[in-house]
């Protein structure tokens, strides 16, 4: 296993600030995190990533939320609304049903804005704050521009959300809007307002606060961090694999950079670090398509279309860091289909877990593995989930059951319950 990125042997470069810097993940350059911004390489436009001088242990960590790892961050205070602390549930139903040894559901989705990405932008709004600019801008699918919207407004800032057409469930589009952000619907997909967005950053007009900018990974990281404490309290252990819904790959390569982190720190040993594993929807899968050719690098799926649409990107940014997070834990990914990712959504459900559909693709892929032999009976596994139910409240309601006309009497009521 390849730990060398978050442990370099080199002396803390000069251009360290506070005992963090800039780093590239492809030729190893190095500079100073705060002088100006940067959101890739200056030499090879490789995509950059946090560094440290020291690596903390959980005995480092008090608080609570996100902030309670403050020493793993880049900065040691947020724009923040309570981000963090989001349960690890116990799900019987689905345990018993997949046959493992231990199962639990990281729901992210009961973050203040419902979903992950406020973990990268409490980190993310206060870097931004640090370099002084006056404009925030990202490209979502939804739950990017909900959070940007919620901590742009916290923190005083204009913030520019660019969204496909047509391609945003009404819950996340409705959060931008009342959080008043200026909202730009692109007549194109994800990708292609990604592409905008970036050039525009490049250009001055705004900050960039995608999962291409570095310093928002490092919130998401705090996912890992969580996860592993809540699991080894509630069940002695860690969990032998992590399983999470794939669209941009920053969690994967955010997880994976704070289990590398521990390993630096001294507190995982590096065959204790968990099996990543990704999912994606069907119709937008090019991550599954470039592990299954052993590919360094992924293939832009120009047409994507799935009902999750959190997850419908076809040219996930963050790949060069979530492929090697797959290969050198000795994981996989694997493609679901809509049906396989609604009804893990009724299953999660009935276990008392309300999800967004792409959430629910992290059990509809660990039961496509598990039927498969990927995943052992002995395994204890973690499923990610990353937004909550009410983002997408026209899939729930097609998820569920429809309701029954009764006439307004009580006597009506009971004819109908027989």
């Amino acid at each position: 296993m390849d730990l060398t990125l978050a442990n370099p042997t080199a002396a803390t470069p000069d251009c360290a600030d506070d005992g963090a810097w800039l780093a590239c993940i492809d030729c190893g350059w190095t500079g100073p995190p705060f002088e100006e911004i940067r959101y890739r390489c200056p030499d090879c436009d490789g995509l950059l990533e946090v560094r440290y001088d020291d690596h903390p242990t959980f005995d480092d960590f008090s608080g609570r939320g996100v902030w309670r790892y403050a020493d793993a961050l880049p900065v040691d205070h947020g724009v923040s609304i309570d981000e963090g602390d989001t349960p690890l549930y116990e799900v019987p139903t689905i345990e018993d049903e997949v046959g493992v040894a231990a199962l639990r559901v990281k729901h992210e989705g009961m973050n203040p804005t419902g979903s992950f990405k406020d973990r990268g932008m409490t980190v993310g709004v206060r870097v931004a704050e640090k370099l002084g600019v006056d404009r925030l801008a990202c490209a979502s699918t939804g739950n990017t521009s909900a959070a940007l919207a919620c901590y742009g407004a916290r923190a005083g800032t204009p913030v520019l959300v660019l969204l496909p057409a047509g391609k945003v469930a009404a819950g996340k589009v409705a959060q931008a809007s009342l959080h008043g952000a200026h909202i730009l619907e692109v007549d194109g997909n994800f990708d292609d307002c990604l592409d905008v967005v970036a050039d525009l950053a490049d250009r001055g007009e705004a900050y960039l606060l995608n999962s291409l900018n570095p310093f928002r990974l490092e919130g998401q990281k705090t996912i890992g961090l969580e996860m592993l404490e809540q699991f080894r309290e509630g069940t002695g252990s860690l969990p032998d694999r992590v399983v999470l819904p794939v669209g941009n790959a920053g969690n994967t390569s955010a997880l994976f950079k704070a289990f590398r982190e521990l390993v630096a720190a001294g507190e995982l040993a590096p065959d204790e670090v968990p099996t990543m594993t990704g999912v994606q929807a069907e119709g937008a899968a090019p991550m599954v398509e470039a592990v299954a050719e052993g590919r360094e690098t992924v293939r832009r799926w120009d047409d994507v279309e799935t009902r999750a649409t959190a997850i419908r990107i076809g040219n996930p940014v963050n790949a060069p860091k979530a492929l090697p997070a797959i290969r050198e834990t000795g994981g996989t990914a694997v493609a679901v289909s809509d049906e396989e990712i609604t009804d893990a959504q009724r299953a999660l459900a009935r276990d008392g877990v309300g999800v967004e559909p792409a959430s629910a693709a992290s059990v509809a892929g660990l039961r496509k593995l598990r039927e498969q032999g990927v995943v052992g009976s002995d395994e204890r596994v973690v499923c990610l989930t990353t937004g909550h139910l009410l983002k997408d409240p026209d899939a729930a309601a097609a998820a569920g059951v429809e309701p029954d006309p009764v006439p307004a009497d009580t006597e009506g009521v009971l004819d109908h319950l027989g």
